[in-house]
């Protein structure tokens, strides 16, 4: 048999390298390497085994896929024999390329199925409620942590040994005082009620014969502790939404050598002190008074006496236990300090030159009962002084006390970060040595696979922005801002902002995580929220505050970030979840319609009226009503292409039936057709009392509006393209800038592309001026803010008290326009099985521009270098894809391909031309395409 040089690499379970799963038939995928060009895979063989060795030996005893005719290498479902808990398995495959010749095997994989059922726990919840001993600071009620241990003797040789772990609320485990992970924050955000995660170890190594110490730590986190703005708005309720005190669940399940197993589990004899954490929450911050650390606690042999036993709580009813989807919150990045500065008082401010979401590492020398103050902002005023304002009721402060033992302490805060740039410290005796403390830049683990840079250095510095604030942002769940005190998953945000997301991190396993938490927080009338998780009273009214509720442009979340999942992954499953809660949801949109649109104070009815819409817009409001119809629109488009992939034909053709409906109604109620001029009837809004920023007015022709509906593709092509003038139009008579919100802000650019106005898209893009992203760069700007006017020179923080944070990703939806315009890379198909390379070139302020996306099929390259009138690109087709590759030229003779003219019968076979284009039609390979660029 004739031998093939392509390899699969890259494997992977759930998204996942090696993990633990809780499907009996999860999916598989792989990337693929191979010489030369046009290389496709045409077949592939999985083989499954019960052991390495077998593995080795080819033997496939649980699934041998043998040879399958498919070009699949991804979300390829495990056939094979019915797994059990606690089983590993290794797997490799092969493939065979477009020639039927076979290639090398993988390298081996594995995974491992963790607990399916409630039934697999014998663990039992154990804590203790510790509110009585709260002490009053401030206005915050914030009880100490509880620590826990057992020990237990393990007297046979060990083969292996797993931690499975759960907690309401936060836990740090330790083994023999090794902590168990490096992971932060663990189960993560839920619904409580409804839905609890675990996480996995193997804790083998860990563990001896003899004594074995198992202990812990917990903390309020989400579960028990202060939540969003409740404390600032004056909510009844400001902590506890889910449970009065955390609890800890953790099961360790022994094997041995000789084939008998046992079990060490959470329950009433475990026993509780108090000890050095006598304060934590997510919001507020941590006290850590290191002198009332029992030495030895979380080691065998420790004398535990004097420790009173803990309280075994039962299970709740309804409350599903399952495997963490996403991937662990971790220190993903250090920051060494890049200066210190003295202020009055005796203070010091540290700038760790950089905002961020995390915490510090303190490493420093102290007397017996000194402590050390952290007070954490993301600017300074004028004067040097530490700017907080905007923490509102987020005390966002860390306290440490020294034991003072004479040697070098070290410390950070376990249960508890903070969006920051800069610390103030109170309490030094005398200057600090600069790595005296160190920024832990924490944010949910995932893989990066997107790059980009140009030869403009405003534009790289504002690409550094939106990746440094997806990952202050990306912390267990999307969250609006990671300093002041909200932090709530808010769906506005997290749906304008998903693709841009996806080009910069594999975001797969962490929305569908998320994704679970908005089903889960969806209302009894299938609106889908503002923010999740969303916690609940016994009415089923949010707690945090009781007038948030739904809002049109916001809660379409549930259908379009499904969908950026479904079309980036080209993930049927997830379309399959969530299918039932979208169409509860468009169910919901659909009553409350009128003649398939909405009509102008169509949301009156909700706080406040019409919705956020487009939230932090300039001037003049966009009608939420014309919105909500676009949106509308847009989410039966959405709908009817995952509902036809996943073969759903019935509820495809309703969706597309309902497409035409809007569309029609649409255009009949909001649009002039002699001159596509969008109209609304302002009467209809009144003084604007109610509707955010409604005493500006309300009009259809904004901005806001013409992008959206360019975007959505609600327009035949004539009426887009009059839609486009007038965009144009109105960007021209603003001199030029921007007027757009979260809502207007994403499809800007894209729409300005769309409609023959790239420059426009260019001009905003690269402007300085206010409003515009470069504007925040040239003030200082490190991350993204959430307003256009978050910091104005001669103004300073105007929006403080109210709501002003600079590290907020809604704005830096912008990253989609640069992969899929400026660089190009677009995906023609789900799971960018076939991809368009069409960028557009400014030639103007930027000559050179490259960039990276590690797609699900591997990584496609792209990358424009303009010298004059000759334009050099480089493109990078992944194996296993095809590629549309767009030459704008004038004369095809100009073209060359890796340095060798176009032959007759290249011409022939792969290049057609468009819209001023010539389109090669490229298979895998690296290509360096040489033309003139003619203007």
């Amino acid at each position: 048999m004739a031998k093939s040089e392509m390899r699969a690499t890259y494997l992977r379970t759930e998204y996942k390298i090696n993990p633990f799963v809780d499907q009996l038939a999860p999916r598989l995928s792989w990337e693929l390497t191979a010489v030369g060009y046009n290389q496709t895979q045409t077949a592939f063989q999985i083989v499954v085994s019960s052991s390495k060795e077998k593995l080795e030996q080819n033997i496939g005893d649980l699934w041998d896929s043998k040879k399958r005719l498919s070009n699949r290498s991804n979300q390829i479902k495990y056939e094979g024999t019915l797994l059990q808990e606690g089983q590993q398995v290794w797997w490799k495959v092969r493939v065979w390329n477009q020639d039927g010749q076979v290639g090398p095997w993988s390298e081996k994989a594995t995974w491992e199925i963790a607990k399916l059922s409630k039934a697999a726990w014998q663990a039992k919840w154990i804590g203790k409620d510790l509110n009585q001993m709260v002490k009053r600071n401030g206005e915050y009620l914030l009880p100490p942590s509880p620590y826990l241990r057992k020990e237990a003797q393990i007297k046979k040789k060990l083969k292996h040994a797993r931690l499975y772990i759960s907690s309401l609320g936060l836990h740090n485990f330790y083994i023999n005082g090794e902590k168990i992970g490096n992971d932060f924050f663990g189960s993560g955000w839920t619904d409580y009620n409804k839905r609890v995660y675990y996480q996995v170890y193997d804790v083998t190594a860990q563990l001896h014969k003899g004594a074995n110490a198992f202990s812990a730590t917990l903390a309020n986190g989400w579960y028990a502790g202060y939540l969003g703005y409740a404390l600032l708005v004056g909510s009844s309720q400001v902590n506890q939404f889910y449970g009065k005190f955390p609890l800890l669940k953790a099961q360790i399940d022994l094997t041995f050598t000789d084939g008998t197993k046992e079990t060490i589990v959470t329950d009433k004899s475990w026993k509780w002190n108090l000890g050095a954490i006598e304060e934590a929450d997510l919001l507020q911050g941590e006290y850590y008074n290191a002198g009332k650390l029992l030495k030895g606690w979380n080691i065998a042999d420790f004398n535990d006496t004097s420790w009173a036993h803990v309280d075994e709580i039962m299970d709740k009813d309804n409350q599903a236990l399952e495997l963490y989807p996403s991937e662990p919150v971790r220190v993903v990045k250090e920051l060494p300090v890049k200066s210190i500065q003295r202020i009055e008082g005796g203070k010091y401010i540290v700038d760790f030159g950089q905002n961020f979401a995390g915490i510090i590492r303190l490493k420093q020398q102290g007397k017996k009962g000194d402590s050390l103050v952290f007070k954490y902002g993301e600017m300074l005023f004028p004067d040097g002084q530490l700017m907080t304002d905007n923490l509102r009721k987020a005390r966002a402060t860390d306290t440490y006390v020294f034991r003072g033992d004479g040697t070098l302490e070290a410390w950070n805060p376990s249960f508890t970060y903070h969006g920051f740039q800069y610390v103030e410290v109170t309490g030094l005796k005398e200057e600090p040595q600069a790595d005296f403390l160190t920024g832990l830049v924490l944010s949910s683990d995932l893989h990066e696979v997107g790059d980009f840079r140009t030869d403009n250095d405003l534009l790289n510095k504002l690409y550094s922005n939106i990746v440094w604030t997806q990952r202050a942002n990306y912390v267990d769940i999307p969250t609006d801002c990671p300093q002041r005190d909200e932090r709530l998953g808010w769906t506005g945000d997290a749906q304008v902002y998903m693709r841009s997301a996806a080009f910069n991190y594999d975001i797969a396993a962490f929305h569908q995580k998320w994704i679970q938490d908005l089903n889960d927080a969806q209302f009894d009338n299938g609106a889908f929220p503002i923010y999740a998780p969303m916690p609940k009273n016994n009415k089923g009214i949010a707690a945090i505050r009781g007038a948030d509720y739904f809002s049109p442009g916001w809660s379409e979340a549930g259908v379009i970030c499904t969908y950026e999942i479904f079309k980036a992954y080209d993930d049927h499953e997830i379309v399959r979840k969530s299918l039932p809660y979208m169409l509860h949801y468009m169910e919901f949109l659909k009553n409350r319609t009128v003649n398939h649109i909405f009509p102008e104070g169509a949301f009156a009815d909700i706080e406040p009226k019409g919705g956020f819409g487009d939230w932090l817009s300039v001037g003049e409001k966009t009608s939420p009503d014309l919105l909500a119809t676009l949106y509308y629109f847009y989410c039966n488009k959405l709908l009817y292409e995952m509902c036809q992939k996943v073969g759903d034909l019935a509820y495809a053709e309703a969706f597309h039936l309902e497409m035409g409906l809007v569309r029609q109604n649409f255009i009949k109620h909001y649009l002039t057709l002699e001159d596509g001029h969008l109209h609304i009837n302002t009467a209809a809004y009144g003084t604007g009392e109610g509707y955010v920023e409604g005493g500006n007015g309300f009009s259809g022709h904004t901005q806001t509006a013409y992008a959206n509906t360019i975007y959505v593709g609600i327009l035949p092509n004539e009426l887009e393209a009059k839609a486009g003038k007038h965009l144009r139009d109105l960007v021209v008579e603003n001199g030029n800038q921007l007027t757009t919100g979260f809502l207007g802000f994403k499809p800007l650019l894209p729409a300005l592309s769309k409609t023959n106005s790239s420059d426009k898209a260019y001009g905003i893009l690269l402007s300085e001026q206010y409003p515009s992203l470069g504007y925040e760069i040239i003030n200082g700007a490190t991350s993204i803010w959430e307003r256009w006017d978050s910091y104005i020179k001669g103004k300073g923080f105007i929006h403080n008290a109210a709501m002003n944070s600079f590290s907020h990703y809604a704005f830096g939806s912008v990253n989609e326009w640069i992969f899929e315009n400026l660089l190009g890379i677009k995906s023609l198909e789900p799971g960018f099985k076939k991809i368009q390379i069409k960028p557009e070139i400014d030639g103007k302020e930027i000559r050179h521009a490259e960039g990276t996306y590690r797609s699900i099929m591997g990584k496609i390259c792209s990358a424009w270098h303009l010298d004059g009138i000759n334009l050099r690109q480089k493109v990078e087709v992944p194996v296993n894809v095809t590629a549309l590759c767009y030459i704008k030229t004038k004369k095809l003779k100009n073209v060359s391909v890796n340095g060798k003219p176009l032959t007759k019968e290249f011409i022939s076979k792969y290049v057609t031309q468009t819209d001023g284009y010539f389109v090669l039609n490229l298979g895998s390979g690296n290509y360096e395409i040489r033309s003139k660029m003619e203007r």
